[in-house]
C-alpha cells in the first residue's frame, strides 16, 4: 500500500469541494456560503479518504505480520 496517496487526496478532496461550492455561489448567487459549505464538504470527505487509506495500510501491515509470523512457526518445526 503507497500511503504517500494520501498527501495528494486531501488537498484534492478540499479543491473540489471548494470550487464546486465557488462555481455554485456563482450560479446561484450566494456567494460566499456554498463555497463555505462545499469547502467544509472537502475537508470531511479529505479526512474520511484518510481514515480509509489509514484503516487499509493497518489491515494490510497485520496481515503481513501474522503471515511472517505464521511462516516462522512453521520454519522452527
Amino acid at each position: 500500500m503507497d500511503l504517500s496517496i494520501v498527501g495528494i487526496q486531501f488537498p484534492v478532496a478540499i479543491a473540489i469541494g471548494y470550487f464546486w461550492g465557488r462555481w455554485m455561489d456563482r450560479w446561484l448567487g450566494t456567494h460566499p456560503w456554498l463555497t463555505m459549505i462545499f469547502a467544509l464538504f472537502g475537508v470531511a470527505a479529505g479526512f474520511v479518504n484518510l481514515f480509509k487509506i489509514t484503516l487499509k495500510a493497518t489491515r494490510e501491515e497485520a496481515a503481513e505480520a501474522a503471515r511472517v509470523a505464521a511462516e516462522d512457526d512453521d520454519g522452527d518445526n
